[in-house]
């Protein structure tokens, strides 16, 4: 049975809701984050605001070069929540299959659901409209036959888009596609495949195996399925959580190893306490650090599953000899453990049965 899939997503969710609920922001460039002063960063941008270069993840400090008349707003995410809640409740009451990905975006499998509605095209037009009359927020939204395929489809014509890739506009669809339109390829496993003559996703299906092995190793395969438009991954509505962490960006530059050390210990406490309030044990813990001139680099170590935070916290703070932490400034400072198990799942000897190490697509 061919699958029929919605990806939905909100447009410029956290702007959105301040322009709603403010009226004076209405039509003005919003960014939503922290204040340029304190190294705030753009957590959303309306679309005024985009239309100038200003893009989520961007330092506030350049956000408002490229937009001076640029309106800043601190984040409520008790309000993003509220609105976000009222949302999901719209997404469960037409299928069971719906599965979170953040507040503002969710995979449904609408195949089989309760309007009793045979086309997806449908559905994603009512809910869209529901969406609208309900919060007084526009959503965009791609059907397709998988996953991979409606999340590509709900960013191609935003705001307020429905994009529909039927089984048959499948190939067509992706032969105009550029590589980093693939899930995992992020700007440097792009610069990568380019660097081989791979452009667009038609040359990944008819690149050699092992010439494409070479430039991302283990990734291979799943992108020549995925730039075939194959993607099998079922819509899990209780998706477990896959890592979780934290990362601070300072106000000013840390350059005192003793204190990178203190802060990465911190961090990994942090973390070390989720896995132990969800009774979980994690292999791998990854720090994440970004030096003054913005160069961003991850490391990670993998070891046998534990919740110890003695031994967690030192695995962390050892990973930053494998960085110039100290000797260059740093702006951000980051720690995550990934690769969970409960007690129950490892053998006699604290081992996993199973347990795939997480790649870092994207590490310089």
């Amino acid at each position: 049975m061919i699958r029929r899939i919605l990806h939905v997503d909100m447009d410029a969710f956290y702007a959105s809701v301040e322009q709603r609920d403010d009226p004076s922001l209405r039509g003005k460039p919003v960014a939503v984050g922290g204040q340029p002063h304190q190294r705030g960063v753009v957590a959303a941008a309306s679309y005024e605001a985009r239309a100038f270069g200003v893009y989520s993840a961007m330092s506030m400090a350049k956000a408002i070069r490229l937009c001076p008349h640029l309106v800043i707003v601190p984040p409520d995410f008790a309000r993003y929540k509220q609105a976000s809640t009222q949302i999901f409740t719209l997404y469960r009451e037409v299928t069971p299959l719906v599965e979170p990905l953040s507040l503002d975006e969710a995979y449904l499998d609408v195949t089989e659901n309760t309007w009793g509605e045979p086309l997806a095209t449908e559905v994603a037009k009512r809910l869209k409209k529901g969406i609208r009359e309900s919060t007084q927020l526009t959503a965009s939204a791609g059907v397709a036959p998988n996953k991979f395929l409606a999340k590509i489809a709900s960013g191609w014509k935003k705001p307020d888009g429905l994009t529909v890739i039927s089984p048959e506009r499948v190939e067509p669809f992706l032969q105009q596609l550029p590589v980093d339109a693939l899930w995992g390829v992020g700007p440097v496993t792009a610069k990568k495949l380019r660097a081989h003559g791979i452009e667009r996703l038609v040359d990944i299906c008819t690149a050699d195996k092992e010439m494409l092995k070479s430039a991302v190793g283990s990734l291979a395969e799943w992108l020549q399925r995925l730039a075939h438009g194959e993607d099998d991954r079922p819509v899990e509505p209780h998706r477990e959580a896959k890592s979780s962490g934290s990362e601070n960006t300072f106000a000013e530059d840390l350059r005192d190893p003793a204190t990178i050390r203190q802060e990465i210990a911190q961090m990994a406490s942090h973390a070390i306490r989720w896995l132990s309030r969800r009774q979980l044990l994690a292999r791998t813990i990854t720090i994440k650090v970004r030096y003054s001139d913005f160069t961003t680099i991850t490391r990670s170590h993998t070891s046998e599953p534990t919740c110890d935070e003695s031994a967690l916290t030192a695995r962390a703070v050892q990973l930053l000899e494998k960085t110039d932490a100290g000797q260059r400034p740093v702006r951000l400072l980051g720690v995550s453990v990934h690769n969970f198990c409960s007690e129950n799942n490892t053998d006699a000897d604290g081992r996993l049965p199973f347990q795939a190490v997480p790649v870092d697509l994207d590490v310089e």
